[in-house]
């Protein structure tokens, strides 16, 4: 969707080196068999045809005052961006479903247009040898459920939200491979509800930007106890109902820093681990263990809900796999004076503040992500110690540029070089990740920066009537090592010519 953690969280200057790139060479081959390799979009961002064909308006559209309303029109263009992707030689797409889209008012009728167009883009993908992986919530609840009762800060909308999943279930899942119920609920209760940067947009003084409504300290800490209870009460649906007849797989999709002390200091060490508990341990340890981590409930006190025996039975092993969205690796330092403050919210409570290698403090859209591939090695191999080794995919992972930067996108070919070696030997290494996915196929809306940044393979043209899509060397680089080419070292980087029935 996009990485918005680091702009959560104040980050300064530092200029420390993490990683680095896998100097071996590598081609797909060397990967298990069945790894899924593939792209990932979302609705809001890439569809467009927001005021359309019976769609309501979505929390993100009221949140961004419209104006990702066009999208990149992939409502119209899907069939060619289907193409593109079989050209590209991608096994999966990932997309997400507009809930606004398919039931308007949040509930009860379908809109035929909406089934419509989510069965037509599935039944391409799969006629391309594409498989379908949906998530399916990306920030974007209808805004008449936001209006009625709050969305996700009132315990109605698990019910709703169950019941639009199982509108899903029943009109798609014959074909889906892979559902997410909610894509990265832990930065999606951080700044939609502490910080106010994201939709809906709640928050309170001094911890949110500009809100009208909300209160940092507590919301967070509910609206993430009922998505919680939402994708349990989801998955254990899926599972009754539909899992055997189908036989796709139901899991989470978190947003998943690489965390390091940045020093060897006992308090830098602890606030590490802190911020691993507060960043993923938040839905992981529940998850996996059936209750929230001990230091957030120390820590938040009766602000974080307690999840009642029922619901721990409910939570505790609701899933098949982890989704994470990884970017980058940031440098931990102890900052427990937070814990001192009153009133506290979510990031107080964590006590601790990350860092990372950017140009200015505060930056909003730095113009890449630092090159740590290490990181994910790293990310992964603690999640397999501390978490007993569950199924991973790598839903979003990529790097961004200016829009219109050059197509000759090095430093991301760099990046994606880096990252799945760095994958590649995680699995070698004992990780049960599943699949790879980069974000995004092309260049699209972004929440926080519009149409001025992109992280597509594909770049879009927008002062082209027709919004053409243009390969980047980045696209080249994945295609010819999804078509089985070596890659690893500037010298294996001949692969330009493997795409000309792209251009």
């Amino acid at each position: 969707m996009r990485k918005l953690g680091l702009y959560f969280i104040p980050i300064i200057t530092l200029n420390l080196a993490f990683s680095v790139f896998s100097a071996d060479q590598y081609n797909r081959q060397d990967f298990p068999p069945g790894f899924i390799f593939g792209a990932a979009t979302s609705a809001y961002q890439v569809e467009g045809a927001a005021n359309e064909d019976g769609r309501s308006p979505a929390a993100w559209d009221i949140f961004s005052h419209g104006s990702g309303a066009m999208g990149v029109d992939g409502y119209r263009k899907y069939k060619e961006d289907v193409k593109l992707m079989a050209q590209t030689g991608l096994d999966a797409y990932r997309f997400s479903i507009s809930w606004s889209r398919l039931l308007p008012k949040g509930r009860g009728a379908i809109n035929p247009k909406g089934l419509q167009f989510y069965n037509n883009l599935i039944n391409e993908l799969i006629s391309h040898g594409i498989e379908a992986h949906v998530s399916l919530y990306n920030y974007d609840h209808p805004q008449l459920l936001e209006d009625e009762y709050g969305g996700w800060i009132n315990r109605n909308i698990v019910k709703d939200f169950t019941e639009y999943a199982e509108v899903c279930f029943r009109e798609f899942g014959d074909r889906v491979s892979s559902w997410t119920t909610i894509n990265e609920p832990n930065i999606f209760a951080m700044g939609g509800y502490d910080l106010g940067v994201v939709p809906p947009g709640r928050c309170s003084y001094p911890f949110g930007i500009n809100c009208s409504k909300g209160n940092s300290t507590f919301e967070p800490y509910l609206a993430a106890h009922h998505m919680l209870l939402a994708h349990a009460s989801t998955v254990g649906l899926y599972r009754r109902k539909y899992q055997d007849k189908q036989h796709g797989v139901i899991g989470l999709t978190l947003y998943a820093f690489g965390l390091v002390p940045i020093t060897n200091s006992t308090a830098d060490i602890a606030a590490t681990q802190r911020a691993k508990d507060f960043m993923y341990g938040w839905f992981m340890n529940p998850l996996v263990f059936g209750d929230y981590p001990d230091i957030m409930k120390k820590n938040a006190h009766s602000r974080i809900p307690v999840l009642t025996s029922e619901e721990s039975k409910l939570v505790k092993g609701a899933f098949d796999f982890f989704g994470l969205i990884h970017y980058t690796t940031v440098y931990i330092k102890d900052n427990s004076k937070t814990l001192n403050l009153e009133p506290r919210d979510y990031t107080a409570d964590m006590a601790a503040a990350m860092f990372t290698d950017v140009d200015h403090p505060y930056v909003l859209v730095p113009d890449e992500f630092p090159i740590r591939s290490r990181g994910m090695e790293a990310l992964l191999e603690h999640i397999k110690q501390a978490y007993g080794n569950p199924h991973i995919y790598i839903h979003e992972n990529g790097q961004t540029n200016r829009h219109n930067s050059s197509l000759e996108d090095i430093s991301r070919v760099e990046y994606l070089e880096a990252y799945i070696g760095s994958l590649l030997d995680a699995i070698r290494n004992g990780s049960n990740t599943k699949g790879y996915f980069v974000w995004s196929f092309m260049d699209l809306y972004e929440l926080l920066d519009g149409y001025k940044s992109g992280y597509g393979l594909y770049f879009v043209d927008f002062d082209d009537p027709d919004w053409k899509r243009v390969p980047k060397q980045s696209a080249h680089w994945y295609s010819y090592f999804l078509k089985g080419g070596t890659v690893g070292g500037v010298e294996n980087r001949s692969f330009k010519s493997s795409l000309v029935s792209i251009v």
